[in-house]
């Protein structure tokens, strides 16, 4: 994953989470709450916006890691966590 802002983490996470999901309001997502809650997402759905993460991003997620992407911003430390690694790893 090539260096990105936080802000440029959360811009993918929500364009992501939008291609999943194209009804939800982006606006209204409390960075706190399970996503799947808020959205109203099944587990194929959220496979899905792992998978698009990972596209998106070229960052590897490991299944353990998955509940670390509950809520907006446990996605958003998450890759940049991920991205840190990355870069000083590289």
């Amino acid at each position: 994953m090539k260096s990105v802002s936080e802000a440029e983490v959360r811009e993918t996470v929500l364009r992501v989470l939008g291609n999943v999901a194209p009804e939800a309001d982006a606006s209204s997502i409390d960075p706190e709450a399970d996503l799947r809650d808020q959205i109203d997402l099944d587990s194929v759905d959220f496979l899905n916006f792992v998978i698009g993460l990972h596209r998106e991003l070229g960052v590897d997620i490991p299944d353990a890691d998955v509940p670390k992407l509950r809520t907006l911003r446990g996605c958003v430390a998450y890759l940049m966590a991920r991205a840190r690694d990355a870069v000083s790893a590289g």
